[in-house]
Order: structure tokens, then sequence, then C-alpha cells
């Protein structure tokens, strides 16, 4: 992500890259694009697909709400995302939001 932001949490890993025009011409500049990912380091494929699964739920939940159009997001999937509680990993991905966008806000 040459170009993109990066924001390291306890529970997740958030990475941000602002969509350039020639995406912006078949994707509307409204949609928030998303990705996720959960790699063997953080364990067998139940703990992988478990931390998946919490990463899509609270993904809909706070990016649909604070995320900014014309963003591709990824979450990262870490050791502690299975297990981490709720509430701490919605404050996570707020936090790492905020961040990410104070950044840019900087830079321009």
């Amino acid at each position: 992500m040459a170009k993109g932001y990066k924001q390291v949490r306890r529970g997740l890993v958030l990475q941000a890259h602002p969509r350039n025009a020639s995406d912006s011409e078949k994707y509307s500049d409204n949609s928030i694009r998303f990705g996720l990912t959960a790699t063997k380091k953080i364990g067998n494929a139940v703990i992988r697909n478990r931390a998946r699964r919490r990463l899509r739920a609270l993904a809909h939940e706070i990016l649909s709400a604070h995320g900014q159009p014309g963003y591709d997001y990824v979450l990262i999937g870490r050791a502690s995302t299975g297990d981490r509680a709720w509430e701490s990993l919605q404050t996570d991905l707020r936090s790492a939001l905020k961040q990410i966008h104070r950044r840019k806000d900087e830079k321009e």
C-alpha cells in the first residue's frame, strides 16, 4: 500500500487506500469496499474463519457508518481477533478509522 494508510490495533490491522479516478468510473463514488484476510499465522482454519466472520460483521456495522466513500479498506485479523471482546473490536476499528482519516487530512 504505497499510497495507502495503515493502522495497527490490538484486535486488528486496518489498511485504507483512496480509489483512483479510473476505479471511480467502474464503481460509484458512494461505495465503500472492503476486504478481509486472516493468515495461517493466527491459527488453524477454525480460528481463521471465526476471525473473518467477526471482521465481516464489524465491517458491515462500523464501515457503513464511519467509512469514507471512495476508499478501499482491508481488515487483517490478528491472533486476538477471535477472542477479543466485541466492544473492544468496535473501539479498535473506530479509532483506526479516525486516525487514518486524520492523517489523510493532514497530508492534503
